[in-house]
Protein backbone atom coordinates (compact mmCIF):
# COMPACT_ATOMS: atom_id res chain seq x y z
CA UNK A 1 0.00 0.00 0.00
CA UNK A 2 2.90 2.20 0.58
CA UNK A 3 4.27 2.08 -3.01
CA UNK A 4 1.19 3.10 -4.38
CA UNK A 5 0.85 6.07 -2.50
CA UNK A 6 4.09 6.95 -3.17
CA UNK A 7 3.57 6.25 -6.69
CA UNK A 8 -0.19 8.78 -6.21
CA UNK A 9 1.93 11.43 -4.50
CA UNK A 10 4.10 11.26 -7.41
CA UNK A 11 1.64 11.74 -9.84
CA UNK A 12 -0.16 14.56 -8.53
CA UNK A 13 3.14 16.38 -8.16
CA UNK A 14 3.87 15.99 -11.59
CA UNK A 15 0.73 17.04 -13.16
CA UNK A 16 0.09 19.57 -10.38
CA UNK A 17 3.32 21.37 -10.73
CA UNK A 18 4.21 24.13 -13.11
CA UNK A 19 7.42 25.29 -12.09
CA UNK A 20 11.25 24.28 -13.81
CA UNK A 21 11.97 21.89 -11.93
CA UNK A 22 9.98 19.35 -10.31
CA UNK A 23 11.23 17.37 -6.33
CA UNK A 24 9.24 14.49 -5.81
CA UNK A 25 11.59 12.78 -2.52
CA UNK A 26 14.95 12.65 -4.03
CA UNK A 27 14.47 12.33 -7.51
CA UNK A 28 14.14 16.00 -9.17
CA UNK A 29 12.43 16.03 -13.11
CA UNK A 30 13.23 18.85 -15.06
CA UNK A 31 10.09 20.15 -17.27
CA UNK A 32 10.87 19.28 -21.12
CA UNK A 33 11.03 22.27 -23.31
CA UNK A 34 8.55 22.11 -25.86
CA UNK A 35 11.45 22.16 -28.54
CA UNK A 36 13.32 19.40 -26.68
CA UNK A 37 12.44 15.97 -28.26
CA UNK A 38 13.09 12.68 -25.55
CA UNK A 39 16.18 10.87 -26.76
CA UNK A 40 17.76 7.74 -25.39
CA UNK A 41 20.42 9.99 -23.70
CA UNK A 42 17.95 12.33 -21.85
CA UNK A 43 15.61 9.19 -20.58
CA UNK A 44 18.83 7.40 -19.03
CA UNK A 45 19.30 10.82 -17.39
CA UNK A 46 15.63 10.71 -15.96
CA UNK A 47 16.02 7.06 -15.36
CA UNK A 48 19.33 7.82 -13.19
CA UNK A 49 17.63 10.05 -10.92
CA UNK A 50 14.74 7.50 -9.88
CA UNK A 51 17.53 4.48 -10.14
CA UNK A 52 21.28 5.28 -9.64
CA UNK A 53 22.10 1.96 -10.05
CA UNK A 54 19.97 1.81 -13.66
CA UNK A 55 21.63 -1.14 -15.79
CA UNK A 56 21.67 -1.83 -18.97
CA UNK A 57 23.17 0.92 -21.83
CA UNK A 58 21.21 3.56 -23.95
CA UNK A 59 18.19 2.19 -25.44
CA UNK A 60 17.82 -1.03 -23.28
CA UNK A 61 17.59 -0.37 -19.45
CA UNK A 62 16.46 -2.40 -16.27
CA UNK A 63 15.57 0.31 -13.41
CA UNK A 64 14.72 -0.94 -10.10
CA UNK A 65 12.09 0.91 -7.79
CA UNK A 66 11.93 -0.90 -4.27
CA UNK A 67 11.46 -3.86 -5.05
CA UNK A 68 10.08 -4.12 -8.75
CA UNK A 69 11.89 -3.97 -11.58
CA UNK A 70 10.81 -2.60 -14.62
CA UNK A 71 12.54 -2.94 -18.62
CA UNK A 72 12.60 0.46 -20.45
CA UNK A 73 13.13 0.01 -24.48
CA UNK A 74 13.39 2.71 -27.12
CA UNK A 75 14.01 2.67 -30.69
CA UNK A 76 15.11 6.07 -31.97
CA UNK A 77 14.98 5.39 -35.74
CA UNK A 78 11.29 4.33 -35.23
CA UNK A 79 10.35 6.62 -32.54
CA UNK A 80 9.04 4.16 -29.96
CA UNK A 81 9.19 3.21 -26.33
CA UNK A 82 7.99 1.13 -23.74
CA UNK A 83 8.12 0.45 -20.16
CA UNK A 84 7.37 -3.18 -19.59
CA UNK A 85 6.90 -5.25 -16.00
CA UNK A 86 6.51 -8.63 -15.44
CA UNK A 87 3.80 -9.61 -13.47
CA UNK A 88 2.59 -13.52 -13.28
CA UNK A 89 2.98 -16.73 -15.67
CA UNK A 90 -0.22 -16.65 -18.07
CA UNK A 91 -1.00 -20.17 -16.29
CA UNK A 92 -0.70 -18.89 -12.78
CA UNK A 93 -3.88 -16.87 -13.23
CA UNK A 94 -7.10 -17.16 -11.66
CA UNK A 95 -10.18 -17.79 -13.61
CA UNK A 96 -11.54 -14.66 -14.70
CA UNK A 97 -8.77 -12.71 -14.27
CA UNK A 98 -7.91 -11.99 -17.98
CA UNK A 99 -11.39 -10.53 -17.73
CA UNK A 100 -10.68 -7.87 -15.13
CA UNK A 101 -7.86 -6.98 -16.71
CA UNK A 102 -9.47 -6.31 -19.93
CA UNK A 103 -12.04 -3.92 -17.63
CA UNK A 104 -8.98 -2.51 -15.70
CA UNK A 105 -7.38 -1.64 -19.38
CA UNK A 106 -11.07 0.22 -20.31
CA UNK A 107 -11.21 2.17 -16.90
CA UNK A 108 -8.41 2.08 -14.01
CA UNK A 109 -5.06 1.48 -15.68
CA UNK A 110 -5.11 4.14 -17.84
CA UNK A 111 -1.87 5.46 -19.47
CA UNK A 112 -0.63 2.42 -18.65
CA UNK A 113 -1.65 -1.58 -20.46
CA UNK A 114 -2.06 -5.25 -18.91
CA UNK A 115 -0.47 -6.90 -21.80
CA UNK A 116 0.46 -10.47 -22.47
CA UNK A 117 3.52 -11.87 -24.37
CA UNK A 118 5.29 -14.81 -24.09
CA UNK A 119 2.87 -16.15 -22.03
CA UNK A 120 3.31 -13.73 -19.49
CA UNK A 121 1.26 -10.84 -18.15
CA UNK A 122 3.07 -7.57 -18.08
CA UNK A 123 1.80 -4.12 -17.17
CA UNK A 124 3.44 -1.54 -20.50
CA UNK A 125 3.26 1.82 -20.95
CA UNK A 126 4.06 2.73 -24.78
CA UNK A 127 4.76 5.94 -26.78
CA UNK A 128 6.02 7.58 -28.84
CA UNK A 129 9.69 8.46 -28.23
CA UNK A 130 10.26 12.23 -29.74
CA UNK A 131 7.02 13.94 -28.16
CA UNK A 132 7.22 12.28 -24.70
CA UNK A 133 7.70 15.04 -21.95
CA UNK A 134 9.41 14.34 -19.11
CA UNK A 135 6.58 14.15 -16.80
CA UNK A 136 4.82 11.94 -18.90
CA UNK A 137 7.69 9.39 -19.01
CA UNK A 138 7.56 9.43 -15.12
CA UNK A 139 4.47 9.25 -14.88
CA UNK A 140 4.02 6.16 -17.69
CA UNK A 141 6.46 4.47 -16.14
CA UNK A 142 5.19 5.09 -12.57
CA UNK A 143 1.93 3.73 -14.00
CA UNK A 144 3.29 0.89 -15.02
CA UNK A 145 4.91 0.10 -11.87
CA UNK A 146 1.62 0.69 -10.03
CA UNK A 147 -0.29 -1.39 -12.65
CA UNK A 148 2.22 -4.28 -11.46
CA UNK A 149 1.85 -3.65 -7.91
CA UNK A 150 -1.94 -3.59 -7.81
CA UNK A 151 -2.46 -7.13 -9.78
CA UNK A 152 -4.69 -9.21 -7.74
CA UNK A 153 -6.01 -6.16 -6.11
CA UNK A 154 -7.48 -3.32 -7.48
CA UNK A 155 -5.76 -3.29 -11.10
CA UNK A 156 -4.88 0.20 -11.23
CA UNK A 157 -2.39 2.67 -12.51
CA UNK A 158 -2.69 4.43 -9.30
CA UNK A 159 -4.15 7.65 -10.96
CA UNK A 160 -7.47 8.82 -11.53
CA UNK A 161 -10.14 6.50 -12.82
CA UNK A 162 -12.46 6.43 -15.81
CA UNK A 163 -15.98 6.46 -15.02
CA UNK A 164 -18.25 4.52 -16.78
CA UNK A 165 -16.52 1.17 -16.09
CA UNK A 166 -15.99 -1.81 -14.13
CA UNK A 167 -13.11 -1.03 -11.65
CA UNK A 168 -14.93 2.34 -9.81
CA UNK A 169 -17.37 0.01 -6.99
CA UNK A 170 -13.66 -1.99 -6.04
CA UNK A 171 -11.97 0.66 -6.19
CA UNK A 172 -13.96 2.32 -3.75
CA UNK A 173 -13.25 0.26 -1.00
CA UNK A 174 -9.95 0.85 -1.45
CA UNK A 175 -9.97 4.13 -1.13
CA UNK A 176 -12.34 4.06 1.85
CA UNK A 177 -10.00 1.37 3.37
CA UNK A 178 -7.47 4.07 3.14
CA UNK A 179 -9.55 7.32 4.49
CA UNK A 180 -10.50 5.46 7.50
CA UNK A 181 -6.40 4.55 8.38
CA UNK A 182 -6.34 8.47 8.51
CA UNK A 183 -4.21 8.20 5.21
CA UNK A 184 -4.69 11.23 2.11
CA UNK A 185 -4.78 11.11 -1.08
Amino acid sequence: MKNILVYMILLSVLTACSEQNISVGEVEVEKNDINESMNNSRMHDLLQRIDPELEGQLGSWVITYDTLRAQVITDENADRMRVIVPIIKVEDVEEGELLRLMQANFDSALDARYSVANGVIWSAFIHPLSILSDEEFVSGLAQAMTAATTFGSTYSSGALIFRGGDSSERQREYYENILEKGLAI
